[in-house]
């Protein structure tokens, strides 16, 4: 173009030729991006790629309960850059104003739309303290779609007012109203702890029943009322003061390890147990009394411990005989409450067999066990589970579960009134055409 000016049009003039020249010379400046410069470039807020790791960093936060300022740590960001250099993390403002609040509102509408497709729901609650002592009340669900068992949390509200039956039944009755969970001519069963503030909360509320106690929760409150007794209180403290004695000690800890080794004794550490969770008192027990030769053999003959041990004693003969008996005890309602947690599928068929069950073990052996096993059968037997119309429902759950439909703690006319009455209900339920 520049050579065709030349020769076919001389009249124009010298910045008239730049003028047309300019456009050749911008296109020659315009080159393409090196490789490197082009990744130097970050994606764009607004792209298909931004949005979609933006929204697994929100995933990531909400599964793993991370704090939103984990966006903001160095070697996140160290993470992040290394595996993609064009994404530029977002602000931990716009992940807890934006990410945060965009996930739960589509979360909330799909759960929204399972319920609304359900005919048959039951809910589980439970009111808790946060290490900053605020109150809260959790509300979870459990309902069966296209025959697939599934749950949500559904709320966690803070409970601003004394937790009386009447204030809990409010907040109930708000989560139903909420989440549009009452069906036509049923009500809600619901499984709480057995706090007697819930359990009337939910027994005065039409809407809700029956209530039923948390398995878990009734073994958990009979074992510990076995752990309180006095003659066992005095052998957990008696113990606890020698655990904790190779814990906060690096030589004595030093010279169990070596007492094992000697004694051909597994290298297990001792456990200290937490005085609300009754289970860590049987861990507890069970591994002093697995490592009872190591740790008499530290206690007694290292010299560079028997100058340091004060205020604690081994256990006695009778003493470690009772240890012995309380690990026993106890053995079934811990392999209990693990199955219990530990279970996807429904476990209120459970209830009963497993209670009949544990009501065997403790049946008097011997003199020295007596005591503790009455204590938790009492506590089991008489006040949990004994209200007719709640027996009667776990008796229906218990006939529907293979597993236990034989009933063996019924009589024979009993029995058969109960699938009598499951029959009827069925029939009612999906009418023969």
């Amino acid at each position: 173009m520049s050579k065709h000016i030349q020769r076919k049009h001389p009249d124009i003039t010298l910045h008239e030729h730049r003028s047309v020249e300019q456009p050749e010379q911008a296109l020659a400046e315009k080159k393409q991006l090196s490789i490197e410069n082009a990744f130097a470039q970050t994606y764009r807020a607004s792209s298909e790629k931004h949005r979609k790791i933006t929204g697994a960093l929100g995933v990531f936060i909400d599964k793993d309960l991370q704090p939103f300022s984990v966006v903001e740590d160095v070697g996140f960001k160290h993470l992040m850059k290394t595996l993609d250099p064009r994404y530029a993390v977002p602000s931990r403002t716009y992940f807890s104003a934006v990410v945060i609040p965009g996930l739960y509102d589509k979360t909330r509408k799909a759960i929204e739309s399972d319920l609304a497709k359900t005919e048959s729901l039951a809910l589980i609650t439970d009111s808790w303290t946060s290490r900053a002592t605020q109150s809260y009340m959790t509300v979870m669900v459990l309902y069966i779609l296209d025959w697939q068992m599934k749950s949500a949390v559904l709320q966690t509200r803070p409970l601003y007012e004394s937790h009386t039956s009447a204030h809990l039944a409010e907040e109930l009755k708000n989560a139903v109203t909420e989440w549009k969970l009452q069906r036509p001519n049923t009500t809600i069963p619901v499984t709480t702890d057995n706090a007697a503030n819930i359990v009337n909360a939910v027994n005065e509320t039409v809407e809700l029943g029956p209530q039923i106690g948390c398995f878990a929760h009734t073994l958990n409150l009979a074992a510990k009322r076995a752990v309180s007794i006095n003659a066992v209180s005095r052998l957990l403290g008696k113990v606890r003061k020698v655990v904790t004695f190779f814990h906060r000690s690096t030589t004595a800890n030093q010279a169990l390890a070596v007492k094992q080794e000697m004694l051909n004794l597994p290298k297990h550490k001792l456990i200290n147990d937490v005085i609300t969770r009754w289970n860590t008192s049987h861990d507890m027990l069970s591994r002093y009394v697995e490592q009872q030769p190591a740790i008499y053999s530290a206690l007694t003959m290292d010299k560079n411990l028997r100058s340091h041990v004060t205020g604690i004693a081994m256990l006695t003969d009778v003493e470690q005989k009772m240890a012995e008996q309380l690990i026993e005890v106890l053995k079934p309602l811990k392999t209990v409450t693990t199955l219990m947690s530990s279970e996807t599928t429904p476990t209120i068929s459970m209830i009963l067999p497993l209670k009949e069950m544990i009501l065997k073990s403790m049946v008097p052996g011997d003199e020295d066990s007596t005591v503790i096993k009455e204590a938790i059968a009492q506590d089991l037997d008489r006040r949990r589970y004994t209200n007719p119309d709640l027996q009667k429902y776990l008796q229906k759950a218990t006939a529907l579960d293979p597993r236990f439909k034989s009933l063996p703690s019924l009589d024979e006319s009993s029995l058969d009134r109960l699938y009598k009455d499951l029959a009827t209900e069925i029939l009612e339920y999906e009418p023969q055409v």
